[in-house]
């Protein structure tokens, strides 16, 4: 039970973004009809305005990304009144000229995961537009909250992998030549999940490193990975909460409305 305002906003925390909040918040145990979520929701305040948290792998990661409970974590969310949602999230570059520390809101997704658990509807014939996976209000908003610290590129391709492992040099190369940008482990199915409970969804990806097929040397270590994130983190936040503050309308923009004039086979919560 939330005792303060209901979310409509919500941030998605990725590899090394486990806490969003400086001042007191609440924290929210939701029950789904998947299981429990990555972690218990915080609420807390920015701006004035209620927004709940979630860490994508849990509080001390321990999700890995084919493990996390994606399911489970949107429907929370939605459930808490959540029509909005910036997700932060690390991915490697495909781009020689995007190196660590850039910041992009991708446009397109490709989705080259296996085996996972992608949408809420497995009766009732639904289906939903996924032409654009991304929120295009809630993409402007954030490449407008760009400052000469943390710039932010507003397009890109992101192709999301199954993992945990890292791309070979061949696999890299060969998505580098198909002309995507970014290489992911935890964008789908989480964006269109999102579009399925007619929930706004961008991600807002931080480059943490040249992927394989880029760089020379060693290739990819998570050991880097994670000190690329955090030598960036502070910036990075300070760029979502003013993205988060700048929302103007906290309901489901009606490019996202993807259900309309259509029987669902349950109510979304």
């Amino acid at each position: 039970m939330i005792t303060q305002a209901r979310p409509a906003l919500a941030v998605i925390g990725g590899s090394g973004f486990y806490d969003f909040f400086d001042d007191a918040t609440e924290t929210v145990r939701v029950d789904t009809p998947y299981g429990d979520p990555s972690a218990p929701i915080t609420v807390g305040t920015v701006e004035g305005r209620a927004v709940a948290f979630l860490p994508r792998h849990g509080t001390r990661h321990e999700y890995s990304p084919h493990t996390v409970p994606y399911q489970a974590n949107m429907w929370a969310l939605r459930s808490l009144g959540v029509r909005r949602i910036l997700a932060p999230c690390a991915v490697g570059s495909l781009r020689p000229d995007w190196g660590p520390g850039t910041v992009v809101v991708p446009d397109q997704l490709v989705d080259r995961t296996s085996g996972r658990t992608q949408t809420f509807f497995d009766r009732g014939g639904i289906h939903v537009s996924f032409a654009d996976p991304y929120c295009a209000e809630l993409r402007g908003i954030t490449a407008k909250s760009a400052t000469e610290e943390m710039p932010v590129r507003s397009a890109a391709t992101m192709v999301v992998v199954q993992g945990p492992r890292f791309s070979s040099r061949a696999e890299s190369r060969w998505f580098a030549g198909q002309g995507w940008d970014l290489v992911n482990m935890t964008g789908h199915p989480e964006a269109v999940l999102a579009r399925e409970l007619e929930m706004c969804y961008a991600a807002v990806a931080l480059v943490t490193d040249l992927d394989a097929g880029v760089a020379e040397g060693e290739g990819v270590r998570a050991v880097d990975v994670f000190a690329e994130f955090e030598r960036n983190i502070v910036p990075f936040k300070a760029l979502i909460r003013r993205a988060v503050a700048a929302v103007g309308d906290t309901e489901t923009c009606d490019d996202c409305r993807v259900h309309a004039g259509v029987s669902l086979p349950f109510e979304l919560p």
